[in-house]
């Protein structure tokens, strides 16, 4: 059995702690897998996959973001980053975990995976500190607009202005994800579009650590930072020669049922990407690692990573 072990360090806002957990393999790691993962939910959330691959020999590690999960200690704080920079100090504490994990078990691979704002942050990641990562996956990403990244943003921002960051974004959680349901024949719950599966989804709405409306202010710095990942000048910043893989459900809203995700993918690929892979699972929605098919999910994750790093 893979030893877990839990523990904190300081976020670089200077005013919180942020809580990781780590799955380590009885064998010799063969490499570290870095795991970010999306908005109203948390780490815990990802022990089935966290534990797999542990399993197959792979350290797995990943931290609660600012506002989520154990890395709350005052509940002012749930669904918030930061009065300012809250996409950079997230987009750090990742990088100061990377850190640890380096000086900790020097010489291993390392991959990233991010699930939704998990993977635009890992995008970040991957514009900011191109030479860290070996490998990298993105699950249930998406690629919007400009002119409606732009929108979003100027509506979360004039939210901060008019009401202060720390308010509850009641209207802009209903621009951003009420629709979201709208594309199957028959929706049960708010929360339809997670996945096929209503045990996964009723497991979702009773985790008292999962589907809290966010702040303002989180939604400010998550189009901010959105706006910064799908600038073409940005993307050509990444290294080249970085492997990336893309996953996504085809009923996946965030993705458009694949649109946003083929033209993430395009993008990567015109900024001179020379290894860009995705798969798109039919029938699927928005977490593929709580799907009916999960377990060829997290088969076809290990299978490219196997490949990559056999490379």
């Amino acid at each position: 059995m893979p030893e877990i072990k839990e523990f904190t360090f300081p976020s670089s806002t200077g005013r919180n702690d942020i809580f990781v957990r780590k799955y380590i393999p009885d064998a010799e790691p063969r490499g570290i897998v870095q795991i970010a993962h999306g908005i109203s939910e948390h780490i815990g959330r990802y022990e089935g996959f966290m534990e797999f691959l542990a399993e197959k020999g792979f350290i797995a590690v990943g931290n609660d973001h600012l506002g989520h999960g154990k890395s709350v200690t005052d509940p002012a704080d749930r669904g918030f980053f930061s009065e300012e920079d809250g996409w950079t100090h997230a987009v750090d504490d990742m990088d100061k975990l990377h850190d640890m994990m380096c000086e900790e078990h020097p010489g291993l691979p390392y991959i990233f995976f991010g699930h939704s704002m998990g993977s635009f942050l890992t995008r970040t990641y991957l514009i900011r500190y191109p030479d860290k990562p070996d490998l990298a996956v993105l699950c249930g990403t998406g690629h919007q607009a400009k002119a409606a990244v732009i929108a979003g943003l100027t509506l979360a921002e004039t939210a901060v202005k008019t009401h202060g960051a720390r308010t509850v974004g009641e209207k802009l959680n209903s621009v951003a994800f009420g629709s979201y349901n709208s594309g199957y024949d028959e929706v049960r719950t708010d929360y339809d579009w997670i996945s096929s599966d209503p045990d996964a989804v009723d497991k979702y709405i009773a985790d008292p650590d999962c589907g809290g409306i966010a702040t303002v202010g989180l939604f400010r710095d998550m189009m901010g930072g959105i706006k910064f990942l799908t600038d073409p000048a940005n993307i050509a910043k990444m290294n080249k020669e970085l492997p990336v893989l893309f996953i996504s459900g085809w009923a996946d809203p965030v993705g458009e049922n694949g649109k946003g995700v083929k033209r993430a993918y395009k993008a990567f690929c015109e900024a001179g990407m020379k290894y860009v892979h995705i798969k798109l699972y039919p029938g699927d929605r928005h977490e593929l690692l709580n799907e009916k098919n999960k377990d060829e999910v997290m088969n076809d994750i290990l299978g490219w990573i196997e490949k990559k790093l056999d490379k």
